[in-house]
């Protein structure tokens, strides 16, 4: 049984339980186990349910697939196999520098006490302007990207370090005065990708 169906099952019950209490004699609810059944069904069960089915839908909204999904997105999504050694978000998708399930999630998260939650809020305000059609052209995210996201995962890497050119940029990357895109990219380049070509996923 998949969780889909345990939510619907668990869903079913409760309503039932639901009716079943209203239609019951009152007097049932003024015992103590007439109470704890009460709360159970009226309460925690409902909370319960809520809860996991919010839990599995934000574990659903970090796949690739779901930020695809909208309309808007689809030539971000045509730029993970841009037929480029230069476009981020091609280099990184094609070399598995990322999860292919996750890759939007994965580079687009802050690495940060509350970065996942910031994701989260992030992400509503994305489904918001779509869904209300609300979304300027072309899309710019909602702060600069900061160099931590790269580092996070560069920053030790050997490449990163034998460089010398890093070495002498060190405080400015820091700093934040120096971009990893002022040297790296384009991120996502749409503008170009239909002169790259399209690399051909194998199956």
């Amino acid at each position: 049984m998949t969780l889909a169906e345990s939510l619907l099952v668990a869903a079913c019950l409760t309503v039932a339980g639901i009716v079943l209490l209203v239609r019951s004699d009152p007097a049932h609810t003024r015992t103590r186990s007439g109470r704890i059944v009460a709360l159970v069904v009226l309460v925690l069960a409902p909370l319960s349910l809520t809860a996991v089915g919010a839990r599995d839908h934000l574990q659903r909204a970090q796949s690739t697939e779901f930020c695809l999904s909208c309309h808007i997105m689809e030539p971000y999504g045509r730029s993970l196999l841009a037929d480029s050694d230069v476009v981020l978000a091609a280099v990184h998708y094609q070399n598995r520098y990322v999860p292919r399930e996750k890759a939007c999630y994965v580079c687009h998260t802050t690495y940060t006490m509350f970065g996942g939650f910031d994701a989260k809020i992030t992400g509503a305000k994305h489904l918001w302007v779509n869904v209300t059609g609300t979304a300027e052209q072309p899309l710019e995210l909602y702060q600069p990207y900061a160099n931590r996201e790269c580092l996070h995962c560069h920053g030790g890497a050997r490449r990163f370090v034998e460089s010398e050119l890093h070495g002498e940029i060190a405080a400015e990357l820091d700093s934040g005065e120096a971009s990893c895109l002022d040297c790296h990219g384009p991120a996502h380049g749409v503008d170009e990708l239909e002169a790259l070509g399209v690399w051909e996923l194998p199956e």
